[in-house]
């Protein structure tokens, strides 16, 4: 059954690139998250967390995203980081308008990280990692 599946996958490349996302973006978030989670675990505002993980992440993300997903697109640094500037005032956006809902600082930042990720790969695959 598990090869059936397999091979039913490398029929769809693009099924394959959304899965490989959706990994490598578990990965990428558990980094972002964990760098956020311990800025503000050392007593920094909710704010400043976001700033210094966004920028920590972002180049954790370029080379993940690269290298994993996005395989067959050439440089794209400059795209990249141009897609993380926009990234990041919409995630800080997000974060100020759910910080008014949710007043724990751990889950306000979880519910704005997921609300970004299929913006983000939208962003990616279309703009960025361009063949």
């Amino acid at each position: 059954m598990m090869a059936a599946l397999w091979r039913w996958l490398d029929d769809r490349p693009q099924v394959m690139q959304i899965l490989r996302y959706l990994v490598v973006g578990v990965v990428n978030t558990g980094f972002g998250y964990g760098l956020y989670a311990g800025l503000i675990w050392l007593g920094l505002d909710r704010y400043s967390a976001q700033a210094i993980g966004y920028v920590l992440g972002t180049g954790f993300n370029y080379l993940t995203y690269s290298r994993h997903v996005f395989t067959g697109a050439g440089p794209a640094k400059f795209r990249f980081i141009l897609s993380y500037a926009g990234n990041y005032l919409l995630n800080l956006a997000g974060l100020r308008a759910v910080s008014g809902f949710v007043a724990d600082p751990y889950l306000a930042g979880a519910v704005t990280t997921l609300a970004v990720v299929v913006l983000n790969y939208l962003v990616l695959k279309r703009l960025v990692f361009r063949n």
